[in-house]
């Protein structure tokens, strides 16, 4: 059965008529602002619901939602006196998103039962002497993808004039993995197609990700790619059903009779996909499928990584990948057959151990056909928020690209510090404020403590430090379980409500520009004006006046950032590939020999864990508890294969204990189609089960492939 179309039509009505009706919403998501949820690509000059392609109507309940979100009231400063912090920590992530938006600043001190609104001006004071009175090292600047390039340059700028690398974004418990892999294969870490290469490819590999819940709009290029007797294969563990057959709402003939979605559905163990990928390999090069004249003349390295693979055995390949032969011979040949392939992945790979190799091992497998370097084919990570991309751009790192250090020390006249090897990293800091290193903490968006995994760990990191600062819209658990010792909550502006123009940068590396508008309530301010306030108080050395111009913020972005052009929406040039020439220091492409992550053995009783997303949620922000796709009702729950349920003699809505390394949750077992000796829980509520263990080359957790212990109760 095809699912999205009426229900998600109707559903859309209905969220509209909550936030002031059809109208009001049809103008919000009409306004010349990018999109505020994925990175796909969408809205910007030409209006929110156009692509970068140019094509009109297109949007989705996503960022229906994130709309709704911001057109909702304000909450009342009454509010919270009436609601303790306790109170407010117990309720759910949802319940916290709809009680509407803040419009003042708050601060909670150690022994304060409330929050209690602050002044501005003293709100300000407190954060600048903060600043100003703490060792450099001592604090961390965190900032999620919400945020303008401008507002995420000018945080790090000002963290790093006044002395400290300590700066992070959310990418570190997502994709770095793909940024670290695919830098490491073309010189550049980011997709190496534009969004009109979808419509000029005839295969497209889905892996690890499911864009029906995350990245709605993609359904339709792969809709079209199936018309035009193109083929989508799926690698996921878990059987999604709008991977099978989905109604896209703004395409009548889909709308009314569905769209098959998948040609084929492979589903690996989790962290199966790596040896999956040398299995490919091994086929192509066993049936003389490779492009011999791209891997000699356009790739480096590619000998090594043939010879690994001739000398793996396919008995291992299956065991590892928990894939049949004849699955992977398929997969293998449709492939082989193809003239343009496009893979895109997300999480499920990034998510596990050796998730920088789990990325190299897709580009081996594109590299060995010649799929980079020409129109309709690459390597396409699929982002997860609207400028996520752009906040690694705008040297929101650790560690600054290129020449960018050294362009902002000659156009400024400053110092910068020195980089340093692993440090920095979100979760290199979260260890240290665990320590009671860390003085001063400040949050750019998102909801940290909820994207951590160890949970308790993550409490007790923020805990520790004595002043954390969240530049926020609405409330979410990390403004009560992520407290300092002081805590002070700035209320911000969302893009469509700016008085100046911003960017935000698509996943296909496209540029786009936000007008703003008029503010729908009084009190919040913009996160570039707040920022230069904080800078000016806390900072100095530098005019930091100048720049509550955003004008001028891109101007000096485009004066120390290669490919960014200061006036209009535009491609960043030398990051996609259309030619065999790429941004390596040889021009050519690099295959990697791998190393394969075993898949971990189970004793009785265990499984492999991955954490998902629902329908219903974005990122950290649930929205709904139901996951419609799925036909989920609710979110403590564990999904199970039929199979495990009856050899560990569990029944459809039985209660379990489920024991990971660091916690357990009492969870219900509903049976789903997922590979044996795999299970499945929902993000961010099983994070309690995790570790704070991240992968050596990209520092992000390993929230899928943990080990857990089910327990009758």
């Amino acid at each position: 059965m095809a699912i999205g179309g009426f229900h998600s039509v109707f559903y859309v009505l209905k969220k509209a008529r909550s936030v002031g009706g059809i109208l009001a919403m049809w103008k919000a998501m009409r306004s010349p602002n990018a999109c505020k949820t994925c990175a796909f690509g969408m809205g910007g000059q030409r209006g929110g619901m156009v692509n970068e392609a140019g094509k009109f109507p297109e949007f989705c309940k996503k960022s229906v939602q994130a709309m709704a979100a911001d057109m909702q009231g304000a909450i009342s400063q009454d509010f919270f006196e009436r609601h303790t912090i306790s109170q407010l920590s117990a309720m759910s992530p949802r319940e916290l998103e709809g009680l509407g938006r803040i419009t003042f600043p708050l601060y909670a001190g150690p022994l304060d039962m409330h929050y209690k609104p602050i002044d501005w001006d003293e709100a300000l004071n407190q954060v600048g002497e903060k600043i100003k009175s703490t060792l450099p090292e001592k604090s961390f600047y965190y900032c999620s993808g919400r945020s303008s390039n401008e507002a995420g340059f000018l945080l790090q700028l000002l963290a790093r004039i006044r002395g400290t690398n300590n700066i992070n974004n959310c990418s570190y418990y997502c994709h770095q993995a793909s940024g670290v892999g695919l830098t490491s294969v073309t010189g550049s870490g980011t997709a190496t197609v534009q969004l009109e290469d979808l419509s000029k490819s005839d295969v497209v590999f889905l892996i690890g990700c499911n864009p029906p819940s995350n990245h709605p709009r993609l359904l339709k290029s792969l809709i079209d790619l199936r018309r035009r007797g193109g083929k989508v294969i799926v690698v996921n563990p878990l059987l999604e059903p709008g991977l099978c057959k989905f109604r896209v709402p703004s395409d009548l003939r889909s709308l009314l009779f569905g769209s098959t979605i998948s040609d084929l559905y492979v589903q690996p163990h989790i962290g199966g996909d790596q040896a999956l990928f040398m299995g490919i390999l091994k086929w192509l090069d066993e049936h003389d499928a490779i492009d011999e004249h791209f891997v000699e003349h356009h790739a480096e390295c590619f000998p090594e990584t043939r010879m690994q693979a001739r000398g793996i055995s396919w008995d291992w390949i299956v065991e590892q990948s928990g894939v049949k032969l004849e699955l992977i011979e398929e997969v293998s040949k449709i492939y082989s057959q193809s003239s343009a392939t496009i893979f895109c992945w997300a999480m499920g790979i990034t998510h596990t151990k050796g998730g920088v190799d789990g990325v190299r091992s897709i580009a081996n497998v594109a590299i060995a056909r010649g799929m980079l370097g020409k129109e309709g084919a690459g390597l396409l990570p699929l982002r997860g928020h609207s400028n996520v991309q752009g906040m690694g751009s705008v040297g929101v790192a650790p560690i600054l690209k290129g020449n960018m250090a050294r362009a902002i020390e000659k156009e400024l006249s400053v110092t910068l510090p020195k980089p340093e090897i692993d440090t920095g990293d979100t979760m290199w800091c979260m260890k240290e404020a665990c320590k009671g290193n860390i003085k001063y903490a400040m949050c750019l968006g998102g909801n940290l403590v909820g994207a951590n995994p160890d949970t308790r760990f993550a409490m007790e990191a923020m805990s520790k430090i004595q002043l954390v600062t969240y530049l926020s819209t609405t409330l979410n658990q990390g403004h009560f379980q992520g407290r300092g010792v002081d805590t002070i909550i700035f209320p911000v502006l969302p893009r469509d409500e700016e008085s100046q123009t911003t960017t935000q940068e698509s996943m296909f590396n496209y540029v786009r520009r936000s007008s703003g508008g008029s503010p729908r309530h009084n009190g919040p301010r913009s996160e570039v004006s707040i920022l230069v306030d904080i800078a000016t108080k806390g900072v100095g050395v530098i005019s930091w006046e100048k720049y509550r111009d955003h004008s001028a913020v891109r101007a000096l972005l485009s004066s120390c950032i290669t490919g960014f052009d200061n006036q209009l929406e535009h491609q960043i040039e030398g990051r996609t590939f259309h030619s065999p020439s790429f941004s390596t220091s040889t021009g050519k492409v690099k295959s990697h020999v791998i190393q394969i992550e075993p898949t971990k053995k189970l004793a009785e009783f265990q499984l492999r864990l991955m954490t998902i997303r629902s329908e219903g949620q974005f990122n950290t922000v649930v929205y709904e508890e139901e996951d419609v796709y799925r036909n989920q009702t609710q979110r403590d729950i564990i999904m199970m294969n039929e199979q495990d349920m009856k050899d560990m003699h569990l029944a459809p809505e039985e209660r379990v204990n489920v024991v990971g390394v660091n916690g357990s949750l009492f969870v219900t077992v509903r049976p789903y189609q997922i590979t044996t000796g795999n299970c499945a829980m929902y993000f961010p509520e099983a994070n309690v089960l995790l570790s704070n263990e991240v992968d050596e080359e990209s520092k992000t957790p390993l929230f899928k492939g943990t080990v857990v212990s089910i327990q009758k109760t």
